[in-house]
């Protein structure tokens, strides 16, 4: 059985990553790209859908020993985990290079004290997990191939084949460094050259403290702001600037339910807000890319948008069932794709437009088809604004006019003109405004509910939905609005947890709520961190402060999060880790420590 969401680290080299578990085993690695097919899937199935344990040797019938410690180093994606046993203490040292030919997953065994007995046991599956390969030798080196993809593995420890799996058993002694290798290559190509683990351990620390060396953020929460950081960088995709919004698929938002999704592709949503953290704490580099890798994905085609892409901007996410993997703890189905990549979502023209006006603020280099994106996408919303659709959370039940769309909506238009009259765009000014002013009244007219106080889910629901604690964010109404301040207070009451998080909106168990799926999930940690934003921002600092702490406890000891918390389990559930779980973390640490609203 795979380990607790929490259990598991990423490592990963901005191409693809892998999850590490407490126990050392990699339960999951797609090659060559975040979207690629797995070879190891355990995490979603059995041992038998692959994986690489390695740790100190144990009895057969008895559970892998966990470390003892873990962590990373420095501020890095290296990971260094420790075993105390009873003949001693080893530590295993995991990290993916960023890349400089083929993609490497690299392990060092290094010995601390006393003699420690070790075993490495290495089971591809291609395909998640349906194929297996054909492990032979060539030329000393190990290698699987199955169709189009190649893995080779490099040790100097012995191995042997048992079980349809490539095993090492040796010992270290202090001092001792044993390494291991699995590189990725196109079959039909030459072996890829041998690794040079110890060259390469020493390129990837340097790449990530220079890297890291470039945040401009040094308040009280530096710790947990780099890490958020850090795992942002890890979820882009060096080559086109694409960010996925997380690296893996089907885990689940209801363990044991229906709510299991793809996640490793580029939702413009996700992707936006990721650039604004990215561009507020100094890294303007990752900025440009994105804008570039949008306006490729884009194209002249800006009426036909998606919601979401592929990493290199492919348009066709077709969602399939793979029927044989059970799923995370019996969470089936497992799906690839995403068939809510065509769905009508109007926000999202907000969000890219928010995006684009703070690149522009903040001084990127202004590149005039993204001005001219702008304009095309306003010009769309101007037919479409009035229309319903699925909404931020993707529902698959009926389209609906959701309050958060048209706030989005006008966003958009209002960044827009901010655009022309910074005189670097031209467009019908005033006629821009007037549409503004036409959404700005709609949502307050329709969307608002006076005899509660609040503004609702959609026009003419009673649900509340946490996006609408963005409105004062977003600058639709200033915080001390006391529509806003309602709002906020409704939230509170009645989609809070017992333990003081936010869920996303009511769901209704077996049967089928407002997003059309059976089940219930967890609080979906962004809506609490926007909490925590909106508390700030109408003077309640004290109560953001200890929501926002609260919100950093639940980090696992890596200070890695997933989507949402399950209040019942006390767990973490959903893809892991999640980019729009850690760029709210980073967003709220800047607002409070903006506020001087913090301990010590």
């Amino acid at each position: 059985m795979a380990g607790r969401i929490e259990d598991y680290a990423l490592i990963g080299d901005m191409q693809t990553a892998a999850l590490v578990c407490r126990d050392g085993t990699v339960d999951w690695l797609c090659l060559p790209r975040f979207d690629s097919h797995a070879i190891f899937a355990g995490l979603l199935g059995t041992e038998e859908h692959g994986f690489w344990r390695l740790g100190p040797a144990h009895a057969a019938d008895a559970q892998p020993p966990t470390a003892a410690r873990r962590s990373y180093r420095g501020d890095s994606l290296i990971l260094e985990s420790e075993w105390d046993t009873p003949r001693g203490t080893v530590r295993v040292t995991d990290f993916m290079p960023p890349r400089d030919g083929a993609p490497q997953l690299i392990r060092i065994v290094e010995g601390v004290t006393g003699r420690v007995p070790m075993r490495s046991a290495l089971r591809m599956r291609f395909s998640y997990g349906r194929v297996v390969p054909w492990v032979h030798k060539h030329e000393g080196r190990t290698v699987a191939v199955a169709g189009p993809d190649s893995v080779w593995f490099d040790t100097e420890a012995e191995t042997y084949g048992k079980s349809l799996t490539t095993y090492s058993d040796f010992t270290v002694a202090p001092g001792d460094r044993i390494a291991f290798t699995i590189s990725w290559e196109p079959s039909h190509k030459r072996p890829p050259a041998l690794p040079e683990p110890e060259q390469s351990l020493e390129a990837t620390e340097s790449f990530w403290r220079e890297w890291v060396e470039q945040c401009t953020y040094h308040g009280p929460y530096r710790e947990a702001v780099v890490r958020s950081l850090i795992t942002l960088k890890a979820l882009t995709y060096a080559p086109t600037g694409g960010i996925v919004a997380a690296p893996t698929t089907s885990l689940p938002e209801d363990i044991g339910g229906v709510r299991n999704w793809d996640y490793r592709y580029t939702w413009l949503r996700d992707a936006a807000i990721t650039l604004s953290s990215l561009l507020r704490t100094g890294y303007r580099e990752e900025a440009r890319a994105w804008r570039e890798w949008l306006l490729r994905a884009v194209a002249g085609d800006p009426e036909n948008l998606q919601i979401m892409y592929g990493i290199a901007g492919e348009r066709e996410l077709g969602e399939a069932e793979l029927d044989w993997l059970p799923g995370y703890e019996d969470s089936a189905p497992v799906r690839v794709g995403n068939g809510a990549a065509h769905q009508l979502q109007l926000d999202v023209y907000g969000e890219v437009t928010e995006a684009l006006h703070l690149a522009h603020m903040t001084g990127l280099a202004r590149n005039d088809y993204a001005s001219l994106l702008q304009l095309k996408l306003i010009r769309y919303l101007e037919d479409h604004w009035q229309e319903p659709d699925e909404g931020i959370w993707e529902v698959r039940g009926p389209r609906r006019h959701f309050v958060h769309s048209k706030v989005m909506a006008w966003v958009a238009v209002d960044r827009t003109i901010k655009l022309i009259e910074s005189g670097d765009a031209d467009g019908p000014l005033e006629r821009w405004r007037e549409l503004r002013d036409d959404i700005h009244r709609d949502v307050c007219e329709r969307g608002y509910d006076k005899e509660r106080n609040t503004f609702t889910q959609s026009y003419g629901s009673q649900e509340l939905d946490a996006s609408l604690l963005l409105i004062p964010q977003m600058g639709f109404l200033p915080p001390d609005d006391k529509r806003v301040i309602g709002t906020i207070e409704a939230i509170q009451r009645e989609l809070s947890t017992s333990d003081g998080f936010i869920l996303r909106y009511p769901t209704e168990g077996q049967s089928e709520g407002v997003d059309g799926l059976p089940g219930d999930e967890g609080a979906f940690l962004a809506c609490s961190f926007w909490m925590a934003d909106d508390l700030a921002m109408i003077g309640r600092v004290d109560e953001a402060r200890k929501l926002f702490e609260k919100l950093l406890a639940l980090r696992n000891d890596l200070g890695l999060l997933a989507e949402e918390w399950d209040p019942r389990l006390k767990r973490q559930v959903g893809n892991f880790p999640q980019a729009f779980s850690h760029v709210p973390l980073i967003d709220t640490a800047l607002r409070l420590t903006a506020s001087g609203a913090y301990g010590g």
